[in-house]
């Protein structure tokens, strides 16, 4: 997830013209398809270990570059924001298993913090049982509610020490330390869990790590340091692949896959065949960047071409894009059991050619302007539009571009309008309405598609936002010390959505809406109440007994008094 590159206002006024001139949807685009889901259609939410669990450094829980990037003073975050109780969900997972009990999901999707197995990072230097048994008691207690748990091992937040080691994924090594840590938890526990995902959304982990320095460990390498990162993730998960099919699959018969982000890049005009080539040249460096290797051995030729072409007229002997071996293409290619798809929004895309002069960068080497449409429905975030037709592009996409592979959608989902705390969401209810209709009708055309994750089940970290964009069907009052948790409208459609498997009819569609904005209402009610029930609450636990207490006594004193007198 990322803000769209800032472009001049004469860039935006030029080409917002084009795109009013040149871009008319159709009216397959335009219109809702009413039918269901194949039957056994995997509805579910999602989080990760550190926007959500807090505990940072509780019960022998070693430190992740993403509590030192917080903890250090350095504004790297909105408000000076950390996550060390975030949710509080460490200590509430009862709460949390029961929420999505009452959203009826068929799965969740979590992460595991890698520190809190592994204090150091390194299994040799001593397992932390008590994270052992708190994920162990979790994926049971998700079991007892029916609730499949689909298992991220690496969400961003490495272990602080193998930053400190080696430079975290900077270095070949990492991929050492990330199949003994991903044994570690195959043997843990893939008696229980039958879907993992080794990486999420590596490419902003990559971009925004190890280019831009706006997420931990907060370096700015530009233009090298990402295609390292991203060279050594994508061994590390094709290691990891092996390590599960050669030793564990027979047994445990799960599994393994890789969650991918990307949003859908569409020509500015599709008659312009430098248009044409500058979106898929956009989808290649965001989908192909990953994915090509683990589908087809190698990265993007034009991948390859650009950031050769560019590292040769900056006077580079090499290209900066890192190259596999033979070997290494054969030992990659295939290590996908299905293609986790992440995507949020979507951009329009025209060429603009960057001179190698300025520097070597992501961003330049991809000769490309990302555009929104201001008609675009805005929901709060600087980077976030709802432009659900995008979505049934990327999935048909990736569908026909790496040989019609199982997908699960891994994420997807709408923030909060800004400074909006209400929780009658109905923007939220219109973007997961739109994009999982889209996602019905891609399945219609022929994708693959098995499961879908919402994002997410809670308010939590976001990041470099603090606590600024909310994301869950559950507001989180983060003031409170207990993090209580209120459903939002969104949770009433999403739930009617998984009991019918899809949209029935449109008369029924339509109740649901206003049956959402109708239980929401009554919750606002709650909500806007409870500092006067707090109040009450107060007054019944301290004021009242204090107040009998004292008239016991007063009356102990005039019958003592009475007493005296009679004698």
């Amino acid at each position: 997830m990322k803000p769209v590159r800032v472009v001049t206002l004469c860039w935006v006024l030029l080409l917002a013209s084009r795109l009013g001139a040149t871009r008319k949807e159709s009216p397959e685009e335009a219109s809702f398809y009413y039918g269901n889901f194949p039957l056994g259609f995997s509805w579910g939410v999602g989080s990760s270990a550190f926007q959500t669990e807090g505990a940072w450094d509780q019960h022998g829980k070693g430190p992740s570059i993403w509590d030192t990037f917080t903890h250090s003073g350095k504004g790297t975050v909105l408000g000076d924001e950390t996550a060390d109780v975030a949710c509080n969900s460490y200590y509430k997972v009862q709460e949390d298993v029961a929420l999505l009990r009452e959203l009826h999901v068929s799965h969740y999707r979590f992460s595991l913090s890698w520190p809190r197995l592994l204090p150091t990072g390194v299994r040799a230097d001593g397992v932390n049982r008590k994270g052992i048994q708190f994920y162990s008691d979790f994926i049971d207690a998700l079991l007892k509610s029916n609730i499949t748990p689909i298992v991220t091992l690496h969400h961003w937040d490495l272990p602080q020490l193998l930053q400190a080691k080696c430079g975290g994924w900077q270095n070949v090594s990492m991929a050492n330390y990330f199949s003994d840590y991903a044994n570690l938890c195959f043997e843990a526990f893939g008696d229980r869990v039958k879907h993992w995902v080794t990486f999420s959304d590596p490419r902003t982990m990559a971009e925004k790590g190890y280019e831009t320095g706006h997420h931990a460990p907060g370096l700015k390498l530009q233009g090298t340091g990402l295609y390292k990162a991203a060279h050594h993730v994508i061994k590390a998960h094709a290691r990891v692949w092996h390590a599960y099919n050669d030793t564990w699959r027979r047994q445990q018969q799960g599994l393994v896959g890789i969650s991918l982000n990307c949003d859908w890049g569409e020509p500015v005009d599709l008659s312009n065949p430098k248009d044409v080539e500058a979106a898929e040249r956009y989808l290649q460096f965001c989908l192909g960047w990953f994915a090509n290797p683990i589908y087809a051995g190698d990265y993007p030729q034009v991948m390859k071409d650009h950031i050769g072409r560019k590292s040769a007229e900056q006077g580079l002997e090499m290209s900066r894009l890192p190259v596999f071996s033979l070997q290494e293409k054969s030992y990659i290619k295939g290590t996908s059991d299905f293609l986790g798809l992440g995507h949020f929004t979507t951009r329009y895309i025209t060429e603009r050619n960057y001179p190698s002069g300025q520097g070597p960068s992501y961003q330049n080497d991809r000769d490309l302007v990302e555009l929104v449409d201001p008609n675009w429905p805005d929901l709060g975030s600087k980077w976030l539009y709802s432009v659900p037709w995008g979505f049934r592009r990327l999935l048909n996409f990736a569908q026909t571009q790496y040989g019609n592979p199982l997908i699960y959608v891994t994420e997807n989902g709408a923030s909060q309008k800004l400074h909006c705390t209400q929780l009658c969401d109905e923007w939220r209810i219109q973007y997961l309405k739109g994009y999982t209709n889209e996602m019905l009708k891609a399945i219609k055309d022929g994708a693959n598609v098995k499961g879908y994750t919402s994002w997410s089940l809670l308010d939590k970290f976001e990041w470099e936002r603090g606590y600024s964009d909310r994301y869950g069907f559950y507001y989180i009052d983060f003031n409170k010390k207990n993090r209580p948790r209120y459903p939002k409208a969104s949770v009433e459609y999403y739930k009617r959505i998984i009991t019918a498997n899809g949209f029935p009819n449109p008369r029924e569609v339509e109740s649901w809406y206003f049956k959402a904005l109708e239980i929401c209402s009554i919750n606002n009610q709650m909500l806007a109440a409870e500092p006067l029930l707090s109040y009450m609450q107060i007054v019944t636990e301290i004021v009242v007994p204090t107040v009998c207490t004292l008239c016991i006594l007063i009356a102990a004193v005039l019958l003592m008094l009475l007493l005296r007198s009679l004698s």
